[in-house]
């Protein structure tokens, strides 16, 4: 149910209920872009990313470990940079950190051990659209999750409970394959809030030249690349687009981490085949995995139970408010007078990079907790007011540039005032005018005494 209240202590306020985000209209794309369009969307402006957009601290240390020698799967296949350090980043989610394990199985030392057929019949009985076939390279990826990073797939499917349920209903809005709601999880380990090495950032990981051609809002405070809605938005156009130009869903998210011109470079050497399988020698060797590790995170996902994998118990709010602000708010004035933590804040709002909403630019919205709704509009003053000179009016709006009537040297020159002498006399024996002798030594008025010492800038 979505209902406006109009102008409220100055705020032009758009209240939305609901569970989890607003439901998503049918992506329609303006106008279908080439091939040639979409490469351009995913190169453009990526060069220097970390100039152009610099990323959280947190990530720093995280991120120079990532840049480390990259491992390999059992097979020899390269491992794409986000399968693991996103799985790091995960670690960090203000949702993992309020995260605690569930025990649903106490005899979890005993993991099945189970033949390449099982998974094999596993895979074929799944109600998907996409293929899902099994290989080695698929097995070594299931592997990874099931046993050597369970985890964090506990933490995910934890999430998940917050995050599929929303994907699903984008999904199925736009008639497209529902078990593409699991790419985030190889893209980002759902953590809305995570950077790539090269930049890319969000749930559904954008670069900033792809995201803006999507139309997310991308500049100092606001990045709507982390907006679990927008961007659920964004990356469906994108895939259907990629879809309409492949008509493989494989290839499509194969284009997806690599771009459509390494897919098209992959297609032209195999000869025209347009297969993943087929072209799979000729892709990026990260790229390679990609695939597999889409099937191995599907097959994880839906037979966590059969691997003794539980889901953890994440503290999620489950029914959230939006509101639209129209004057600049930092996260801290609302968490100090309503009593919201920063960090929870942070986690519903992930797209304000720096926790200020710059509603003054112009119409922003906020998620809030439900039960935090009525404290918020009616403390809204107060939160505007609370400490605004050292959160929000720190940064001069004005400034009065000095302009110098003469061409001078920068050399500062001393005069001793004698008797009889006037502030005019003393500024016309120096090419100067009252008003400087004035504001250089802080002078009130015309009122000079003998001996005084005045300052005169030649």
């Amino acid at each position: 149910m979505n209902y406006y209240i109009g102008l409220l202590l100055g705020l032009c306020v758009a209240i939305g209920s609901q569970q989890l985000w607003a439901q998503l209209p049918p992506v329609k794309p303006q106008t279908t872009k080439s091939e040639s369009d979409l490469e351009e969307a995913f190169n453009e402006k990526n060069a220097d990313i970390d100039t152009i957009m610099p990323r959280p601290s947190d990530f720093d240390g995280l991120l120079d470990k990532a840049a480390e020698p990259r491992p390999e799967s059992d097979n020899g296949i390269s491992m794409p940079p986000q399968f693991s350090e996103m799985l790091d980043f995960l670690t960090h989610s203000w949702a993992v950190k309020r995260s605690r394990p569930v025990d649903c199985f106490p005899d979890e030392s005993m993991l099945p051990l189970l033949p390449d057929s099982v998974y094999k019949e596993r895979l074929a009985k799944l109600p998907c659209v996409m293929e899902m076939p099994y290989n080695s390279s698929v097995q070594s990826f299931i592997n990874m999750y099931t046993v050597q990073k369970r985890r964090q797939v506990e933490y995910m499917l934890g999430i998940g409970r917050y995050y599929f349920p929303f994907f699903e209903q984008a999904l199925a809005a736009n008639s497209m394959p529902l078990e593409l709601k699991y790419l985030p999880v190889i893209e980002s380990a759902l953590n809305p809030n995570a950077y790539s090495r090269v930049g890319a950032a969000g749930l559904w990981q954008f670069m900033i030249g792809t995201g803006r051609v999507y139309g997310l809002e991308i500049n100092s405070l606001v990045d709507e690349r982390l907006d679990p809605g927008k961007a659920t938005e964004a990356a469906i156009q994108y895939l259907k687009e990629l879809y309409s130009i492949y008509g493989d869903w494989h290839l499509v998210i194969a284009a997806y981490n690599c771009g459509p011109g390494n897919v098209r470079k992959a297609i032209s050497r195999s000869g025209g085949k347009r297969d993943y399988w087929a072209i799979y020698p000729h892709l990026p060797r990260e790229t390679r995995g990609y695939v597999p590790i889409f099937i191995a995170a599907t097959y994880t996902m839906e037979y966590a139970r059969e691997h003794k994998l539980c889901p953890s118990s994440v503290e999620f709010p489950v029914l959230t408010d939006t509101i639209h602000v129209g004057e600049t708010i930092h996260f801290e004035q609302i968490a100090g007078v309503i009593g919201i933590s920063v960090e929870e804040l942070r986690f519903l709002n992930p797209q304000y990079r720096k926790n200020i909403v710059p509603g003054q630019y112009k119409p922003y919205p906020i998620r809030l907790p439900h039960h935090y709704l009525n404290p918020f509009i009616k403390r809204y003053k107060e939160i505007v007011e609370h400490r605004a000179d050292e959160l929000i009016n720190n940064r001069r709006s004005e400034i009065e540039v000095s302009r110098s009537s003469y061409s001078g040297s920068g050399r500062v020159v001393y005069h001793s005032v004698r008797k009889g002498e006037t502030l005019g006399q003393i500024a016309r024996r120096y090419g100067v005018s009252v008003n400087k002798l004035r504001q250089w030594n802080r002078l009130r008025g015309n009122t000079i005494r003998v001996g005084q010492r005045l300052k005169i800038m030649k």
